[in-house]
């Protein structure tokens, strides 16, 4: 598939991430809202985290603007993609399909994407899967934090 600027009709979204640091950027042609959440214990590993989201693309429907990602061969059948600069976990991969994973909290609007499912669930922390009931405080809302901040670089992060 040619890429071309404008999405046409049918055809998907174009929607744009990145690293942390700006220095790993794409774009990539969504064609729906679905995602997941893996829980497997390579992904924890890899993340330091107890799940990780992931939307699902076709390589040939995404494209790397700056530098590409590093990629960390995480086992046999598998490869991970991040940015070398910074530390953030961009993709996974299995090293035999057309298809990759890119991580729902690199896209530039995350909030667009809804768990539809779950993988690798026999290594989930299931106190962890729903936390709605704990107590919640935004950034704004911690002095401390919004102090460091204002010192630092003058407003809240983005």
């Amino acid at each position: 598939m040619e890429l071309t600027d404008e999405a046409k009709p049918g055809r998907g979204e174009w929607m744009t991430g990145g690293c942390q640091c700006g220095r790993v950027r794409y774009r990539v042609l969504i064609h729906d809202d679905a995602a997941y959440l893996c829980h497997c214990r390579m992904c924890q590993r890899a993340t330091g985290g107890v799940s990780i989201a992931f939307k699902g693309v076709k390589q040939a429907e995404l494209e790397w603007l700056g530098a590409k990602p590093d990629e960390y061969v995480s086992s046999p059948i598998a490869r991970r993609g991040f940015c070398a600069g910074c530390g953030t976990p961009l993709t996974f991969r299995y090293a035999d399909s057309d298809g990759m994973d890119l991580t729902v909290g690199s896209f530039d609007a995350p909030a667009r994407f809804r768990p539809t499912q779950h993988f690798g669930a026999e290594s989930w922390h299931e106190a962890w899967l729903d936390t709605r009931a704990l107590p919640s405080q935004r950034v704004d809302q911690n002095p401390a934090t919004v102090e460091r901040w204002m010192k630092a670089v003058g407003k809240l992060p983005d």
